[in-house]
């Protein structure tokens, strides 16, 4: 089976990047660092450094794999070349709540640098997957689980990270 292709906008790619490095480089030290220490304490059979510290070099260790295996599968948009005739990854969209008559803006994004705290919203998730395509003008209805909701396209537009 063919792994799933995590598509990425080049903020997304470097954080992660940056994520992966500052692991590897600084975060595995340190957590070895502090079982050398909890070893030097002598009983580890009691030891709650050390439990804590193998439980943080193990956790380190599958953000790693984690990181690395969406980082080998990425696929990075380039929003510069982002068609703005209609709404895509990698573009800002303002649109409209039909019925309570507030603009909203989201970033639209692939799946994993989804956040709806920044207005950043997967190309999977229901809004996402309803917008992408639409043109400035179109009316976009989207069926959630809460019920079926209406959005005006106000305005198309590259992204500024």
């Amino acid at each position: 089976m063919e792994e799933k292709k995590n598509i990425l906008t080049y903020e997304g790619l470097r954080k992660y990047e940056d994520e992966l490095h500052d692991l590897k480089v600084v975060k595995r030290k340190e957590v070895a660092q502090k079982i050398k220490e909890a070893r030097e304490q002598g009983d580890l059979s009691e030891n709650a450094e050390y439990d804590a510290a193998k439980d943080e070099q193990r956790d380190i260790e599958a953000r790693i794999e984690e990181l690395e295996k969406i980082l080998k599968n990425a696929e990075v948009v380039v929003e510069d070349e982002v068609d703005l005739d209609k709404i895509n990854i990698g573009c800002l969209v303002r649109i409209r709540d039909l019925e309570f008559e507030e603009e909203l803006e989201y970033k639209i994004v692939g799946s994993t640098e989804a956040n709806s705290l920044k207005g950043k919203i997967s190309n999977e998730s229901p809004v996402g997957k309803a917008l992408i395509g639409s043109k400035t003008g179109d009316i976009v209805e989207v069926e959630t689980p809460a019920g079926t909701f209406k959005y005006e396209v106000l305005e198309i537009q590259r992204a500024n990270n």
